[in-house]
């Protein structure tokens, strides 16, 4: 089985650091995803006899890593829905891109508009028909050789809105080839990393603040500060 990096879990929730390229859940590729290798981790561990209970409030693209968290009971699933969905789940992102914003900080409003059959949204500057509003604000952290380091805080969540939204201005994630980038990454990953998760325990009431260590990679090590 392969070996989970295991960020969380009390009783009520597990986080995972997600590695590029896993499915958080099933798709049409029929591949594995990562919900279906954490419940039977949690059956082999725990040795239950029945069937895992794991629900999933939130997503990450395949080629992102980074944090995910799961619930654990059926109870605790449509609390956790309601965090994410009023944004008291606060996510933090670090992307890699190029080149470098024009300005160190700056939150970004857009229109978002997504194409099913693309699998790709597009970000408007001003409202056109069956958009959603997307914001979210950047800060650039690090200066590499290449790339530029940006922290995102996610005011909304849409469909491909860090990529969307930093490619409309002229900042392309690497390897993010759907989104501009000169060249795909070797394994088909993005340098979009889900950094840090920060919200209420929906049971505890204690502060919950989850950090993923980036990916076991130069570029991404160099980031660690």
């Amino acid at each position: 089985m392969t070996p989970l990096d295991i960020l969380y879990e009390d009783n009520h929730l597990i986080a995972i650091n997600k590695k590029a390229g896993e499915l958080v859940q099933g798709d049409k590729t029929g591949d594995i995803p990562l919900s279906e290798t954490v419940k039977a981790f949690i059956k082999q561990r725990d040795q239950k006899p029945g069937n895992v209970y794991l629900g999933v409030p939130h997503r990450l693209d395949r080629p992102t890593s980074g944090v995910v968290i799961f619930a654990k009971t059926s109870k605790i699933l449509p609390r956790m829905n309601a965090l994410f969905a009023s944004q008291d789940a606060h996510k933090t992102y670090w992307a890699l891109v190029q080149p470098s914003p024009k300005k160190k900080s700056e939150t970004l409003t857009h229109w978002m508009v997504r194409n099913t059959k693309q699998n790709k949204s597009y970000a408007h500057n001003n409202e056109v028909p069956n958009a959603k509003l997307a914001k979210l604000k950047y800060s650039l952290i690090k200066e590499l050789d290449r790339y530029s380091l940006l922290e995102i805080q996610l005011y909304t969540g849409r469909h491909h809105q860090i990529r969307a939204q930093l490619s409309a201005v002229g900042c392309c994630i690497k390897g993010d080839l759907k989104y501009g980038a000169a060249r795909s990454n070797p394994d088909g990953s993005i340098h979009l990393h889900a950094r840090h998760l920060f919200f209420e325990h929906p049971v505890k009431k204690t502060a919950i603040s989850i950090t993923a260590p980036t990916p076991q990679e130069a570029l991404w090590r160099a980031c660690e500060i």
